[in-house]
């Protein structure tokens, strides 16, 4: 009996002491659900538990725990905040933002590493600027001496100045730039408080796409790249490498998700932020505004630098910051690896989210991508896609007498690529009643000058295109 007591004693101490030698690690993640751009590395991650498939088990983790937080911002400021306060280990947000995060851990004496990008533009677009709908405004260089809102040290910030010296002008003399962030702007510009409002993703489309704005100027037109990534605290990236490769497998995942079921991941994320899914496709579906991948393309290494130097001249921070020891692709690159992707040939891709469709009224296979046109049309889960902006509204004019409606129409910008709110756009209407499609009508009068053609808003070119049936 004494024996059996004894057994019993030491398994229970045994039992006691491995308990004792488990750990609990947390994973706690700074998300930007509303700037749609972060998604992949936050919201889609929560929302479809995609972490947990990948946080390891076995080798030193075999019997850890984890403590997963999630912790939602509406911008990057706070999430650095708590970051170098020791509250959050991964954080989400654009170049701008994200190198103050690298600033404000070197000045703690400590360091974060910038580890992947989400989603961005080579060229500029997503950030924007907009004015009041009735505004005669219709370019950039109208707004000389007028108030141009923005968010401070932000992405959008760096976008608007480079624009303002574009055009030759002093920013503190030839504009009044105040700061706003976008619940601020929004009112603002409906009061007419504000001539115009640069910002970030989304907010250049959602405004205009909620009726009260109207775009006049696409970041493209600055052709300076901008992107949204992910951050980690260096000291935990490196006591904890393989929860930091987990994490970038389930943004891999969600990247994936997103590209392969576009109209449903938008309704998600429109579910989850209140931003209206017609605007989330708007960047992400395919052909958007913007381009998920996690490669970092030297364009974007270059935002980064661009926006240390740039913060500097703003007097937001007199620190350098070594980008070659801040951007690191060590982890991204492992990431791959475990999915069975090759990097340096994604690195190498530069084009937007493909588009493999047959047009819906002919169905012939789009092949030529710089008329395209959509309709998504309220009651159906996917968008329907055209091979050209007359081919969409004359289909748009038939589903009116069947007594149905869009949720939206898009155009693709026929010089740029950029995918736009076809109902804010303008077009040239040419003799065989071809139509083009602009986002700013300086654009499409040079189009109709240069290939001949007539100017026209939407309303006109649907116009057109019910009168030639």
């Amino acid at each position: 009996m004494m024996h059996f007591r004894l057994a019993g004693a030491m398994a229970l101490a045994l039992a006691f002491a491995s308990a004792a030698k488990a750990e609990t690690i947390r994973v706690a993640i700074g998300t930007q659900d509303t700037t749609i751009n972060c998604a992949t590395g936050g919201l889609l991650i929560r929302e479809l538990k995609l972490l947990d498939k990948y946080l390891p088990h076995d080798g030193k983790y075999k019997d850890v725990s984890y403590d997963i937080q999630w912790k939602n911002f509406t911008s990057g400021a706070p999430v650095t905040n708590e970051m170098v306060a020791g509250k959050l280990d991964f954080g989400a947000m654009a170049d701008f933002p994200g190198s103050l995060n690298g600033v404000a851990f070197q000045k703690a004496g400590r360091r974060s590493l910038f580890i992947t990008p989400l989603s961005g533009s080579t060229k500029g677009s997503g950030n924007g600027i907009v004015v009041p709908l009735d505004s005669p405004v219709q370019s950039l260089a109208d707004l000389k001496g007028k108030t141009i809102s923005v968010p401070f040290a932000s992405t959008a910030h760096g976008m608007l100045l480079r624009a303002i010296k574009a055009q030759g002008w002093n920013p503190e003399t030839d504009a009044n730039i105040i700061a706003q962030p976008p619940e601020v702007a929004g009112p603002a510009l409906q009061a007419g408080k504000i001539e115009a409002h640069a910002d970030f993703v989304p907010f250049a489309e959602l405004f205009p796409w909620r009726g009260f704005a109207r775009k006049i100027f696409d970041g493209a037109q600055a052709d300076t790249p901008t992107f949204h990534g992910a951050l980690v605290d260096a000291e935990y990236a490196e006591k904890y490498p393989e929860i930091v490769v987990a994490y970038l497998r389930a943004a891999l995942e969600a990247d994936g998700l997103a590209a392969a079921e576009p109209e449903k991941i938008s309704e998600l994320i429109a579910q989850a932020t209140g931003i209206e899914a017609e605007v989330n496709y708007l960047f992400h579906g395919p052909l958007g505004l913007q381009t998920r991948g996690l490669t970092w393309k030297p364009e974007y290494r270059e935002a980064v630098q661009t926006s240390i130097a740039t913060l500097k001249l703003l007097k937001r921070t007199d620190s350098d910051l070594d980008i070659n020891q801040f951007v690191t692709d060590t982890y991204i690159r492992a990431a791959f690896v475990q999915a069975g992707r090759d990097y340096d040939a994604e690195l190498k891709n530069y084009a937007q989210l493909p588009l493999t469709a047959k047009d819906a009224t002919t169905g012939l296979p789009i092949t030529d991508f710089s008329r395209v046109a959509q309709i998504w049309v309220k009651g159906e889960p996917l968008v329907r896609h055209y091979g050209s902006p007359e081919a969409a509204l004359r289909a748009l004019a038939l589903l009116e007498k069947e007594s149905k409606s869009a949720r939206a129409v898009y155009a693709q910008d026929r010089e740029t690529g950029i995918k736009l709110l076809a109902p804010l756009a303008w077009f040239v209407r040419t003799a065989n009643g071809e139509l083009s499609a602009f986002l700013l009508k300086s654009s499409a009068k040079k189009w109709s000058e240069d290939h001949g053609g007539q100017v026209v808003d939407y309303a006109g070119a649907r116009e057109a295109v019910t009168a030639s049936r």
